[in-house]
């Protein structure tokens, strides 16, 4: 991936992020406004990743934002909001981003 491709990377999650704790604080309290920012949020987001759908190939970008704001919500969802997570759940987090990183550096991996 190029330096501009992580840098869009960068930008669509810093979105997703913004997007999730605009969904949180809905959650917290609802209103129009608060619905109507957590939608351009993910929308914005969502071309973002377009951009590099195209030039990386859906299963690189995905694959990557998806751990990425795996770990990144978590973080927020954790260290700001005080939610909190048991063993179980945070043995399915790790396995996810174990298996994210087996999907995108597989192929890498193998031609070693």
């Amino acid at each position: 991936m190029s330096f501009w491709g992580l840098v869009q990377l960068g930008i669509s999650t810093i979105i997703f992020l913004l997007a999730a704790a605009a969904a949180k604080q809905w959650g917290l309290a609802p209103s129009l406004g608060k619905i109507v920012l957590t939608l351009g949020l993910y929308s914005l987001g969502n071309l973002v990743m377009l951009r590099l759908v195209r030039e990386f190939g859906m299963s690189v970008s995905f694959s990557l934002s998806a751990v990425i704001q795996l770990v990144s919500v978590n973080v927020v969802a954790l260290a700001f909001f005080g939610e909190r997570l048991n063993a179980l759940q945070a043995t399915g987090v790790v396995l996810a981003i174990a298996a994210v990183a087996l999907i995108t550096l597989g192929p890498y991996l193998q031609r070693l």
